[in-house]
């Protein structure tokens, strides 16, 4: 097991997590471009699609492994690298993530064939999967209690600023330079974040009488193909024929069965039994994968709601489906604060309450009200999730024992990654076949009264959802109480006292 100190050594002065007050933001700015580049993998290829075809003269099928490729390696080998992390050292762990992601870019950005592009993206997906299981176990061990919640936060809203950013800059990029400087563009960021990691997050150091185990090989490859087969059934099942899609998801259940018996047997699992009865942990996975189906909801929905049925140009929907991103990137840092102040179990059932009130009034609104009867819920919902993202991290990552911190880590971003992937095939099969019940024809033809008519009931699943939810969580609050809450006010206002 390792646990985090100074870089080098312990110096004076630093506190009981071994991070000096003068490293902690530029610890924090490394972690917070990680999180940044993380989000911008996946979010800045698209644009760059059409490019990619006329280069390669590529189908829509092949060139959809580009945007795939990260998404199914970095769902697959998070949680793997998390356990990594724990045994050998979350640091250079998060060092070597950094450095594959940032090959990875040029050598996408080289690439002279469009599989040669598609390996170095599954690469880079490789890096993501460290970067993003780890930054939030640097966070619960190196930032002080009462402020972990605005640490939270802050990642929270550099995650909003990477997925609203992707499009944007993918765009001028591909305008400005051609897709090559699409791929390269985030190189520069990840050798910054790599330089500030080497000189200011805390070393790695044997916990005293503790021991490392062993990695769980075999739990991760089975764990690595039950994710990849469901994944693959949810993106490019959706285009195949119900035998591929039937075997995909009885290959994802057989790895599954597969890895529950493993993990029962194995001397050192990659996700022990007694990991999951830890307090918060099990509400807070399975609130984080339903508040992701959710939002992927938003993005299913909006460009066919804004576009076919108020009759937007493409440059006004764009513009309209921003908002959410940005009030996401707005909240995060608000948000944590109100975590370290009121508790981050409590904060999470109020920011489920307000994407409760959201999404039933995406669901409600009349047509009359225009965009503004889609964009001003949008921004209830997503002010709500920027709460709830941020306090549910923060109360997660507050039980967790010190040298588990990177496989939970991993495992909560796998849960969204999984609510993201179901979400894009579930609800979106929910809009399509509510659009043909009340049009006769395919979404893509409906009338504006049918993409109204399937938008009111999406939503109005996605609110029976975020409702399952906030029962689960409000019921995990009540088990633990107010005084299992470790992020309480009193505790920051001692740390302001102190000066951490």
């Amino acid at each position: 097991m390792i646990q985090p100190t100074a870089p080098g050594r312990a110096g004076a002065g630093a506190d009981e997590t071994g991070v000096r007050p003068a490293s902690a933001r530029p610890a924090l700015a490394a972690l917070s471009l990680s999180v940044l580049l993380t989000a911008l993998t996946t979010g800045i290829a698209p644009v760059a699609l059409p490019a990619l075809a006329d280069s390669f003269s590529a189908s829509f099928s092949s060139l959809q492994w580009i945007v795939l490729a990260p998404l199914l390696s970095l769902t697959a080998l998070v949680v793997g690298a998390g356990r990594l992390g724990d045994l050998f050292g979350r640091r250079r762990l998060l060092l070597a993530g950094l450095a594959l992601f940032a090959a990875a870019s040029v050598a996408s950005a080289a690439a002279p064939t469009l599989w040669f592009l598609v390996a170095a993206r599954c690469v880079q997906g490789a890096g993501a999967a460290f970067m993003a299981a780890l930054t939030m176990a640097f966070v619960a061990g190196a930032v002080p209690r009462a402020g972990a919640g605005r640490a939270m936060g802050l990642l929270g809203t550099m995650s909003a600023v990477g997925t609203a950013l992707g499009p944007v800059l993918g765009g001028a990029l591909v305008a400005a330079a051609g897709w090559r400087a699409v791929f390269l563009a985030p190189a520069l960021p990840a050798l910054v974040a790599l330089l500030l990691s080497v000189r200011h997050l805390p070393a790695d150091r044997p916990v005293p009488g503790g021991g490392r185990g062993r990695f769980d090989t075999a739990g991760t490859l089975l764990l690595a193909l039950a994710l990849t087969a469901y994944a693959l059934a949810m993106t490019l099942g959706r285009g195949g024929t119900p035998a591929v899609r039937a075997t995909l998801l009885l290959t994802a259940a057989l790895g599954a069965g597969l890895f529950v018996r493993a993990q029962a047997r194995a001397a050192s699992p990659l996700v022990p039994g007694a990991l999951l009865r830890t307090p918060g942990l099990r509400p807070g996975l399975v609130t984080s994968g339903l508040v992701s189906v959710v939002m992927m909801t938003t993005l299913v929905v909006g460009p066919f709601r804004l576009s076919q049925g108020l009759g937007l140009d493409a440059a006004r929907t764009g513009l309209l489906l921003s908002v959410g991103p940005l009030v996401a990137a707005l909240t995060g840092v608000p948000a944590g604060h109100l975590a370290d102040r009121w508790g981050a179990s409590r904060a999470t059932v109020l920011g489920l309450g307000v994407m409760a009130a959201g999404a039933v009034a995406l669901s409600a609104a009349p047509t009359a009200l225009g965009a503004a009867g889609y964009v001003l819920p949008l921004a209830v919902l997503t002010a709500g999730y920027g709460v709830f993202q941020t306090a549910n991290n923060t109360a997660v990552m507050a039980d967790v024992p010190p040298d588990r911190r990177g496989v939970v880590s991993g495992t909560l971003n796998l849960s969204r990654n999984l609510g993201l992937v179901t979400g894009a095939s579930v609800m979106g099969a929910v809009f399509a076949h509510a659009a043909a019940a009340a049009a006769g024809t395919d979404v893509a033809t409906a009338s504006p009264g049918a993409v109204a008519a399937a938008t009111r009931v999406t939503f109005a699943v996605a609110a029976a959802l975020v409702l399952v939810a906030l029962a689960v969580a409000a019921r995990a609050t009540a088990r633990r109480g107010p005084a299992a809450d470790g992020t309480a006010a009193r505790p920051e206002r001692a740390a302001r006292r102190t000066g951490s």
